[in-house]
């Protein structure tokens, strides 16, 4: 069997949902909070700011579309531009089409990285529903300005495709993750779609408590 069909039953098996779940609870993990940055996460905001916000999503995900399209602007505009939170996206690919779009995303220059998240969320339904959804990620990246023949290679880079299973494999044993988008603030564990008020509030007693 190919090792990318492989790839995809693993996704397939891995036991994950997009169901909300309000509320939230603590990390597991030292207190103060440290979260592990790396290389490999995409980081809007100062590195200074009193609070980090991670992000785990997967671009397949309907809840995580709302999310960006929705509620991150005004996050952006109010924390992160405001120096008061540090954004973190991870990937938490809930499939292997969730697996190929982040792939592609991360194939873009990281001055466009963002900026090509912020395509694939805002016009999700459409590549999905496409008859030949892979063909609309690679249209989305020619778009973007990645070569067609960069574009092929990126869908067919397995080194890439493993670190972004790593990436929710980890989050899974550091946060008991079991759905998209889940967020972890300061430690604290949100699951679901919330409402900008929730972060609003959270942020707040963040900041002042």
């Amino acid at each position: 069997m190919h090792r990318r069909t492989v790839m995809m039953a693993m996704l397939a098996a891995m036991p994950a949902s997009t169901a909300l779940t309000i509320g939230h609870r603590r990390a597991a993990a030292a207190d103060p909070w440290d979260p592990q940055l790396t290389d490999f996460d995409k980081v809007l905001g100062s590195p200074d700011a009193p609070v980090t916000m991670i992000e785990f999503a997967s671009l397949t995900c309907g809840h995580c579309a709302d999310f960006h399209v929705e509620t991150l602007p005004a996050l952006k505009q109010q924390f992160v531009d405001a120096g008061v939170v540090r954004y973190v996206y991870r990937d938490f690919p809930l499939d292997g089409l969730a697996l190929q779009a982040s792939m592609l995303a991360r194939c873009a220059p990281d001055h466009q990285f963002f900026a090509v998240l912020d395509i694939l969320f805002e016009n999700q339904r459409q590549w999905i529903g496409d008859a030949d959804p892979v063909a609309a990620l690679a249209r989305i990246g020619r778009l973007a300005g990645i070569p067609a023949e960069d574009v092929e290679a990126c869908f067919n880079d397995e080194a890439l495709a493993d670190r972004i299973i790593a990436q929710r494999v980890e989050a899974e044993r550091m946060y008991d993750i079991s759905g998209t988008p889940t967020f972890v603030v300061n430690g604290q564990v949100l699951g679901g779609n919330q409402p900008l008020e929730t972060f609003v509030s959270l942020i707040g007693d963040l900041t002042t408590g």
